[in-house]
């Protein structure tokens, strides 16, 4: 039994300017697959203003109010449903629960290459057009030579997996060629396989920056870069319940915090990685910049989390994700400047959408331009993170030598990474 692949996912547009678009998944369960749709929705450039969710473990129903982000490109809908079918779990076989699985093989990576005179936002203008391609950047190794010349290396996969015939090829080369202008001496795409090193590229870490960046404790004074100004400590203001005496069989979690992009997927992400069933769950719109998020969940094992140090992990980690979901830094490199950002990377070993198109957004808005460019994954503190290295050159606005320059370029890569 099962219902028509149709009416798996139904994209319910808006009919006017400024309403949302209401978005129903209905399929069977599996573990992580709200974690799984957040993720796409955050990767679409879509905002959740409000959802509800319910699943008696065997089938799911989903439904998200959405509006495109103002910074977003624009929204390929027909593509978001093909996207969203691709995580569910299949119609056609009789009801069961299905359990968390990885992909059986790997996406195809191709190594995008080209060499062009160096200009302010370039990066991010070829950031841009791959992600309105659809095309998910995994590693990039971004270099300038001594005569103003950029050489990049970008190492892609196609979310739309056409990238192997000559007419996806085409219009990917054809695009660049026109962001990338006259000055452009090479441009080629080639496929390297679908196994590459995804921990090389980022130089090892001293250990002052990494226990800076990784750091997990929620301190009530952050004396260093990674605090945060003071319009943005209502962060801090987050506030995490569990309560088992509302039902017999599910802990209801309630969750108040300040809004971000990206919140439901970061508590998707962390509820997933910790092995956590939902049962039913609202996520009510924004007042005054905070959310607040009604989940009953179970442990993996079907029961009620009673464990106070389980239910104190819990929320710790949640406070955690939500205080800080990505990692914002500047640190000193021998004689150069680096800007670093990190994000948790989920178990399953996706890492987060659109990381890299907000930084080189924010460094362009400030003319700020990046000298080199490195992504890679290192191991700390008993988890996998992404980490996105950017050597800046100074200008006349922002000179290194003074921290207040620093503070503000942290401060708005870490809005724009926010979306605030």
């Amino acid at each position: 039994m099962g219902i028509p692949s149709d009416d798996v996912v139904v994209i319910q547009k808006a009919k006017t300017p400024g309403e949302p678009c209401v978005i129903t998944v209905n399929c069977p369960d599996k573990t992580g697959l709200g974690c799984d749709i957040c993720r796409i929705i955050l990767d679409f450039g879509l905002y959740i203003k409000k959802a509800d969710f319910s699943t008696d473990g065997i089938w799911c129903y989903v439904v998200l109010w959405v509006v495109p982000r103002s910074s977003s490109p624009m929204v390929k809908w027909l593509n978001l449903e093909n996207q969203l079918l691709s995580v569910c779990p299949s119609c056609s076989v009789p009801y069961y629960f299905y359990p968390q699985t990885t992909s059986s093989s790997s996406p195809a990576v191709y190594l995008l290459k080209f060499l062009c005179s160096d200009r302010n936002g370039l990066l991010h203008d070829v950031t841009k057009i791959l992600s309105e391609l659809e095309l998910a950047i995994q590693r990039v190794k971004v270099t300038t030579t001594p005569d103003d010349r950029v050489l990049d290396l970008f190492f892609i996969t196609d979310n739309m997996e056409l990238l192997h015939t000559k007419e996806r090829q085409d219009q990917t080369l054809e695009k660049l060629h026109a962001v990338l202008g006259e000055s452009c001496t090479s441009c080629e795409l080639q496929l390297i396989g679908s196994v590459y090193d995804s921990h090389h590229g980022i130089p090892s870490l001293s250990p002052v920056v990494a226990e800076e960046l990784f750091r997990c404790e929620l301190l009530d004074k952050e004396t260093r870069s990674q605090a945060l100004s003071p319009d943005m400590t209502k962060l801090k203001n987050a506030n995490v319940t569990i309560d088992n005496s509302l039902s017999p069989a599910h802990t209801l979690l309630q969750i108040h915090c300040a809004d971000h992009k990206g919140l439901l997927y970061d508590i998707m992400r962390t509820l997933k990685d910790s092995n956590i069933k939902i049962a039913y769950g609202r996520f009510s719109p924004t007042t005054k910049g905070y959310r607040d998020l009604d989940l009953f969940i179970q442990q993996k094992d079907g029961k009620k989390i009673q464990d106070p140090e389980k239910q104190s992990a819990l929320c710790l980690s949640l406070k955690v994700e939500m205080l800080h979901p990505l990692r914002v830094i500047i640190a000193n490199r021998g004689p150069d400047t680096a800007l670093l950002v990190a994000n948790p990377v989920e178990l399953s070993g996706k890492g987060r959408p659109l990381v890299f198109y907000d930084v080189t957004l924010a460094l362009k808005a400030l003319r700020i331009c990046i000298f080199s460019a490195e992504i890679g994954r290192i191991a700390a503190s008993d988890r996998e993170w992404e980490v996105y290295s950017f050597l800046l050159e100074e200008n006349s606005k922002f000179q290194f030598s003074n921290m207040v320059a620093k503070n503000q370029i942290v401060d708005r890569v870490r809005r724009t990474l926010m979306g605030w």
